[in-house]
């Protein structure tokens, strides 16, 4: 398939993304809580989708959990607890950068976990995740899968541009050989996990901006379809003609006295 043209991915996107601003004002108004999960291959574009979600809503409704890997003190506790401070609060919007789900992927196929503690989170994530949508929050889940040979073909392109070597880590490299590994782990989260509560959503992203437009089409699809109108704010014109600031192109201040 031919790549999509950034002219047609971004006429494609702007509407969406006024839809998306007027579900979150709805959010906002009904005080209801969004969660939405990005799990996927390493290099499929979760990054990419979470901007074209978050990044012309208010920063103060929409937050983005990007958890490092755990300290000694969270690898103590309760496997769930280092996720929780980070659910959404009322009118929230919460789109996770890899979740617990960790503990099914990359902690499973690369042994920091034992099958042990893999086999107990995969019995009580529906549980756990029961609970969040009975306490009502809206839960969306979604893998974004690309094929090896395009995973390949990013590896290459991040180990290539300095400007993404950073998103390129040692784990990473570790993983190329294992994709039939990760496959299988996928495969048993989506047997255990898969729930009626809480489904999967699996969307191609071999082409990354069709991969966002389509997700990004299935989450507002599913959300409530109701409709907040924007507050009226009065924008009289100034009394008077608007005041110059001029500076200098770097303007150089007092040093400071204490």
């Amino acid at each position: 398939m031919t790549p999509m043209k950034r002219k047609d991915y971004e006429a494609a996107l702007e509407p969406m993304q006024v839809e998306l601003a007027a579900a979150a004002r709805w959010l906002k108004h009904a005080g209801t809580r969004l969660l939405v999960i990005f799990e996927g291959r390493d290099t499929a574009g979760k990054g990419g989708a979470i901007k074209a979600i978050s990044e012309h809503l208010n920063p103060r409704q929409c937050h983005v959990a990007a958890l490092p890997r755990p300290s000694d003190r969270e690898a103590s506790q309760w496997y769930f607890q280092r996720y929780v401070p980070y659910l959404p609060s009322a009118g929230e919007i919460a789109l996770f950068d890899r979740s617990w789900y960790n503990r099914a992927g990359v902690e499973s196929v690369m042994g920091y976990a034992t099958p042990a503690q893999v086999a107990a989170f995969l019995a009580q994530t529906p549980a756990f995740e029961r609970q969040l949508v009975d306490d009502g929050i809206l839960l969306f889940k979604y893998w974004l899968g690309c094929d090896q040979a395009q995973q390949e073909a990013r590896f290459a392109e991040r180990l290539r541009n300095p400007l993404k070597r950073w998103k390129l880590s040692p784990v990473d490299v570790a993983a190329r050989s294992r994709y039939g590994e990760y496959t299988r782990a996928r495969d048993t989260m989506f047997a255990a996990t898969h729930t009626g509560h809480a489904p999967w959503t699996a969307v191609d992203f071999n082409d990354q901006r069709r991969g966002r437009l389509t997700l990004l089409r299935n989450l507002l699809d599913r959300l409530p379809d109701t409709r907040v109108d924007a507050p009226y704010i009065e924008f009289p014109p100034l009394a008077q003609a608007p005041l110059p600031e001029r500076y200098d192109v770097i303007t150089p201040l007092p040093p400071f006295r204490d």
